[in-house]
């Protein structure tokens, strides 16, 4: 099967599964365990931030970063669309007790006037504005990258009114390899930072919050309470270790094969709509004659999967398992529909 599905579909290369085996490990409980503190120092060098934290999911990272950041009563402000909103299960409400205020944005991308409009005024009838979460790139936005200008403005609004700016960047090493830019400058930027090394960058499992020291240490504290605490996960971390090194730079292959893609689907008279494609994500919408599930199941007898998010748009993620070959095959099999 060539699968689109998701880049969570990814196996370890030969290259990563030995460095995994070679991996020097102990009890990261008691932090003890080498490799996943070097992981973890590795990427608060990369931002330019003071430490960080390993965790088992991009779920877990972000729900922790909100737990650190808000009290039960106060309000976090994300896009409609937002990962920690759309597919966390209700974490926000279950994990914090906090309420949301969701923003209509540009493909999953909200501006500094609206983050400003939105923050509550100082009432005891209304919840107290105190995060400010962005997504980069943004999953439903079809793959969208932030520019960098607004990422400024609204982290000035957040300082005017005392607000933390926390960055879902599960898919940040996209944006920075689609837009030019440095892990430094949202260092600078965000109070913290979740990035995930299990979707683009091709490991197994994991996501590393970012932040100052204070805040990582009270974050270790809510991923034990969470449950997140590993005992050897060396094995883990030196996969992400290999990721960095090997897997970083490549994306931008991904990024034209998924343009590729989308060029050959803007010839196809069942497409309705294709967002822009400036990553790996493609999400276009079909024409009221073909459902979205029945594209699907079109594609799967050619032994292609992707993924019909709604009932009439399909989502497609190209990875670094997706070969050019694979890219070629599809847009034939495409062609023929």
């Amino acid at each position: 099967m060539i699968d689109y599905r998701s880049d969570t579909v990814t196996r370890p290369c030969s290259g990563m599964l030995k460095a995994m085996l070679a991996a020097e490990v102990g009890d990261d409980v008691f932090g003890e365990d080498p490799t996943v503190n070097k992981l973890e120092e590795i990427l608060a060098e990369m931002f330019g931030m003071e430490a960080a934290l390993f965790c088992p999911s991009g779920t877990m990272t972000n729900q922790i970063a909100i737990k650190c950041h808000t009290q039960p009563g106060d309000e976090v402000i994300c896009d409609e669309s937002s990962h920690i909103y759309q597919y966390e299960g209700g974490g926000i409400a279950f994990h914090s007790g906090a309420s949301v205020k969701l923003l209509q944005g540009n493909l999953g991308r909200i501006q500094a006037e609206q983050v400003e409009a939105a923050i509550q005024p100082d009432d005891p009838h209304r919840p107290r504005t105190r995060l400010v979460s962005l997504e980069n790139t943004s999953n439903r936005g079809g793959g969208s990258c932030y520019d960098w200008n607004e990422i400024v403005k609204i982290h000035q609004v957040c300082k005017k009114h005392h607000l933390k700016l926390h960055l879902d960047g599960a898919r940040l090493w996209n944006a920075l390899i689609a837009k030019k830019e440095t892990p430094e400058q949202y260092g600078k930027i965000f109070d913290s930072i979740s990035v995930c090394l299990s979707k683009g960058l091709g490991c197994p499992a994991g996501s590393v919050l970012i932040g100052s020291k204070d805040f990582i240490r009270y974050a270790r504290r809510i991923r034990k309470v969470f449950g997140g605490g590993m005992r050897q996960a060396g094995y883990l971390a030196a996969a992400g270790i290999y990721a960095l090194q090997n897997n970083f730079h490549r994306l931008a292959e991904d990024h034209h094969h998924a343009k590729q893609i989308a060029e050959s689907l803007k010839e196809k008279i069942i497409v309705k709509e294709i967002l822009p494609v400036e990553t790996n994500i493609i999400i276009f919408e079909l024409k009221e004659t073909l459902p979205a599930p029945a594209f699907a199941d079109l594609l799967k007898k050619h032994q292609i999967l992707v993924y019909a998010i709604t009932p009439q748009r399909i989502r497609m993620v190209v990875h670094k398992d997706i070969s050019p070959e694979m890219i070629q095959y599809t847009i034939n099999i495409i062609q023929k529909i």
